[in-house]
């Protein structure tokens, strides 16, 4: 039986060119038989990666004899098969994302402890904090005997959770843990700059402390992010599975129950989850009408929006800090929203002399408010146990950001179906008519995700234009800055460094307009039409924001109806929602309302579970 080496490593160490390393390290990977993900940013690598030994082991050579890349260690395991799907090499801003500015783990890394010396540790019994950093569900297949938990579902959170520590932990010597050790690389520092005075981390973490120590003063197995699911001790699968459905951790037991059907139920969710029947398209379309009659943001209701400080805030005040960190309004408002109470720490009313730390998270409470009105004409095209597919109308935001939280297609399909995990797969601008994808749980929205990241997904927009294009067949590969512009769009940058990126997160502290991500649309002329206008269909290769709308206007081919990249090189402000009184997008008066006429047509991709391609399509538009 052919075995399959395993191999996880990091290293912070500074990158330029991510392009061309992007793609080199993908072409080798993949003439090696090789698969796992690995991660680029200018801070360093993360890679998890598995093949035979020998073109694997050949792989790591010709990598660390790159002179970045030489002070690279890995951590090794084996199993009797590929734990990986496919060969990812992917472009971040953060190796490991935590959303914190200002950390130096390279140069500033808070002190290591190795597992031998941890062990003897336990072993004398010293009064010593362990502390494990990693995510709630991780935690739950094994950790170190009375470790302390940080209590969170993601490492971005971990900057708020820590301020829950209690003060004591200060002083104390606290030894920090997690899978390989990464994550401890930035929560070390970061716990240093707050003040923990002798903070360790383990050296490579639990994979490594499993290597030199086995399993002495640990309980259990450790998680890990591939089909292996966990290891135990000796470094082997520990024999756990992970539900394809609610992502619940199985035991052996669970695994023998009757309701656990691979990839589709599981004794944790089956109460919540019927495969076996499912709701008509009208029974979902009845229930779109009964929750957003009216609509649901139309009632008045308290809404809260966080607030995140960044590590280059701290110390700040609090009105200085929220200035900066949203920016835009008027002199006194802030004071005035401090002093009226809607600021808040916790349950707790933020003080007007309050001094913020970074990671904290306060609270802008907006009382009695309402939102702007929007259509919910939503129809529903498919569904199954793990997809439905709804055609989407204008102007509705897909998700909850700005004015608009409740009269949102996520708010109303996850009230509607009675489903809080629906997800998004994919993004339309609120403006935008068509088809919509929404996945039934994280797993299947991750393989599809992938499926759009990858380019797999073939999608096709209609769009009415301004001006007629000279070639009936032209394309647009200009990049796409990763910076909002004021008006809340994307600009194609003067001189920007195009990067191949399909996954660079958007952060909350704004970012520099140096890189802006690569982009490519093509284009078909339908007809041209008497009014100066013309039909084109858009092919989107990649998936930036505002891609197609933008080479458009990039082009001297505006939309009709964007009221944001307007004809002649201009720029305006986008409006959402419905101007006052009108309700029935229909109605003469909607309808001297010109809308954004642009249309996702037609999708087609891989069904998550059967492989089985699907093709879906809306009617063409009125205007089409």
């Amino acid at each position: 039986m052919t075995q399959f080496l395993n191999i996880a490593a990091y290293l912070f160490t500074p990158l330029d060119d991510l392009t061309r390393l992007r793609r080199e390290l993908k072409a080798t990977c993949v003439a090696n038989g090789l698969r796992g993900t690995i991660l680029l940013s200018h801070e360093g690598i993360n890679l998890f990666i598995a093949g035979e030994e020998t073109p694997l082991r050949a792989f790591l050579a010709s990598l660390t004899a790159r002179p970045e890349f030489a002070d690279l260690e890995v951590k090794e395991s084996w199993s009797d098969h590929q734990p990986f799907n496919r060969m990812l090499v992917r472009l971040k801003s953060e190796i490991i994302s935590m959303g914190i500015d200002g950390l130096d783990p390279r140069n500033r890394p808070s002190p290591k402890l190795s597992a031998k010396e941890l062990k003897r540790w336990l072993d004398e019994g010293r009064d010593v904090v362990l502390f494990d950093v990693r995510n709630d569900y991780e935690i739950e297949v094994g950790t170190f005997k009375g470790a302390k938990a940080v209590g969170v579902d993601h490492f971005r959170h971990f900057p708020q959770a820590i301020q829950t520590l209690p003060d004591e932990f200060k002083s104390k010597p606290v030894v920090m843990f997690c899978t390989g050790g990464i994550r401890c690389e930035k929560a070390g520092p970061y716990m240093q700059k707050g003040g923990y005075e002798n903070v360790f981390q383990l050296d490579g973490g639990i994979l490594k402390y499993f290597e030199e120590c086995g399993g002495a003063h640990y309980e259990g197995d450790c998680f890990v992010f591939d089909k292996r699911v966990a290891l135990n001790p000796e470094l082997k699968e520990s024999g756990l599975a992970m539900c394809y459905v609610c992502q619940s951790i199985l035991s052996l037991e669970d695994q023998l129950s009757p309701h656990y059907v691979p990839e589709r139920s599981c004794p944790h969710c089956i109460d919540n989850h019927d495969t076996c029947s499912l709701p008509t398209n009208e029974s979902r379309e009845d229930a779109i009408r009964a929750v957003t009659s009216p609509l649901p943001g139309s009632i008045p209701y308290d809404n809260v929006r966080p607030i995140r400080i960044p590590l280059s805030l701290d110390g700040k005040g609090l009105e200085e800090a929220v200035e900066l960190i949203i920016p835009g309004q008027p002199h006194g408002y802030w004071s005035d929203e401090i002093r009226l109470g809607r600021i808040r720490l916790g349950n707790v009313h933020a003080s007007a002399n309050a001094i913020v730390k970074a990671g904290q998270r306060y609270a802008h409470l907006f009382p009695g408010m309402t939102e702007p009105n929007v259509s919910a004409e939503i129809r529903v095209i498919y569904e199954d146990d793990s997809i439905v597919v709804v055609n989407k109308p204008a102007p509705l935001p897909m998700h909850p950001s700005g004015r608009f939280n409740r009269n949102t297609l996520v708010w109303i399909l996850r009230s509607a179906f009675k489903m809080p995990w629906l997800r998004p797969v994919h993004r339309l601008d609120a403006n935008t008519t068509g088809l919509a994808i929404f996945a039934k749980s994280r797993a299947i929205a991750g393989q599809l995700q992938r499926q759009f990241t990858a380019s797999a997904v073939t999608k096709t927009y209609l769009a009415e234009v301004y001006g007629y294009p000279e070639n009936d067949r032209f394309s647009c590969d200009a990049p796409i800055s990763k910076d909002r512009t004021a008006a809340g769009g994307r600009s194609i940058p003067q001189g920007a460094e195009a990067i191949g990126t399909e996954d660079i997160p958007v952060s909350d502290a704004p970012v520099s307009n140096e890189i802006s991500l690569n982009a490519e649309t093509r284009f078909i002329v339908r007809s041209r039409l008497a009014n100066s206008r013309s039909l084109v269909e858009a092919y989107p290769i990649t998936g930036r924001t505002n891609q197609i709308r933008l080479h458009l206007w990039h082009l001297g081919f505006p939309i009709v109806g964007d009221l944001m990249y307007l004809p002649n090189g201009k720029i305006g402000m986008v409006q959402t929602s419905l101007p006052p009184g009108i309700q029935d997008e229909d109605s003469e008066e909607a309808v001297s309302f010109e809308r954004m006429r642009l249309h996702a047509w037609k999708i087609e991709f891989q069904h998550p579970k059967t492989a089985i391609t699907m093709t879906f399509s809306t009617p063409l538009p009125n205007w089409a």
